[in-house]
């Protein structure tokens, strides 16, 4: 009953993104009604004013921001198995500065290596996963305590590379500002068409590390008895979460807390096993950061707020709270 519960709780949320992507569409400083957005996106026929605005700018916007917060939620959920902490996520872990770093390398200091970004933003964030791993690490597990100031030190780090590029070449400076804040602005099919391939690559290897997932998350001396490699596991679980997270930040820059917001609401709504749970948060995440991204842009007209910013907004005095619930 509740396995069947769960089941009905991901497929109302996946429709619901649904519902808020073509609501979305809709929203902006040219308003279009959902008939002529299901119409035109469902005929070959395409010749208005408002069909070069639903497929050139706001359907490659909406669809980016559902793709880039599944990335980001699945990337959460995962390293919160890894590490055992409900605390954990890309951004506090520092794997978002890290790949922020090295895609900051090349826009600014080798822009003629733009095509190597998401190659770079992978290895940036599993540097910084590898060295917030080891710093935590104790032979009796991870504690929340240990995970965070170890991600607070590799943030200061990538923080301080970060400011000494945008010293450096602050020249060029002006052409990542958006993308430092996580903006989602005049991103348009060449973005979505670079993270999707790698996006639908994660999600799938995600369906096959489900069991993997539910096995660590009952601890080490569970899985070990299970005849679980508990180190591979975790390895094997690491890379696909920066995997996710570094091909995020490569596409718009910095998103925080998607990663520790997202899976809290899921296990809410529908547990803790992975089989709903990554789904969920896959669900969750997109609905999340596209409402961020359409709120950002609408609600302040003409002014835009990237959603990057709205997130930390949202996403600090929640972790506040998370923080201060948690018995350290």
């Amino acid at each position: 009953m509740k396995k069947s519960r769960s089941g009905v709780i991901v497929l109302i949320t996946f429709l619901l993104v649904i519902v808020a992507a073509v609501i979305a569409i809709g929203l902006g400083s040219v308003t279009i009604a959902v008939p002529e957005i299901i119409q035109t996106l469902f005929s070959s026929a395409s010749s208005t004013v408002n069909d070069t605005i639903i497929w050139n700018i706001r359907l490659p916007r909406v669809l980016l921001a559902m793709i880039i917060g599944a990335n980001i939620a699945i990337s959460g959920a995962l390293l919160q198995a890894v590490m055992g902490n409900p605390l954990a996520d890309p951004g506090l872990t520092g794997v978002t500065s890290g790949a922020a770093v090295c895609v900051l390398i090349i826009m600014l200091a080798a822009p003629e290596y733009t095509q190597f970004i998401p190659i770079a933003a992978f290895v940036g964030g599993l540097i910084a996963a590898t060295i917030v791993y080891s710093l935590a690490w104790r032979r009796n597990g991870i504690s929340p305590i240990t995970i965070i100031l170890s991600g607070v030190a590799v943030n200061a780090l990538c923080g301080g590379g970060i400011g000494y590029l945008s010293i450096m070449y602050s020249d060029r400076l002006p052409a990542a500002v958006q993308w430092l804040n996580g903006s989602l602005a005049a991103k348009g099919n060449n973005a979505l068409w670079m993270v999707f391939p790698y996006a639908v690559v994660g999600w799938i290897l995600s369906i096959f590390v489900i069991r993997k997932a539910n096995v660590i998350r009952m601890g080490d001396q569970v899985a070990s008895n299970l005849g679980e490699n508990v180190t591979k596991i975790r390895i094997l679980l690491s890379i696909l979460a920066v995997f996710l997270a570094a091909i995020s930040v490569a596409a718009i820059g910095m998103i925080g807390f998607v990663g520790l917001v997202v899976p809290h609401m899921a296990r809410l709504l529908v547990g803790s096993n992975y089989k709903y749970l990554l789904p969920m948060s896959m669900a969750l995440g997109a609905l999340v950061l596209l409402l961020a991204d359409t709120g950002g842009r609408t609600l302040f007209a003409p002014l835009e707020i990237p959603a990057g910013i709205l997130m930390a907004v949202i996403g600090g005095p929640y972790f506040l709270y998370l923080m201060r619930r948690s018995a350290f």
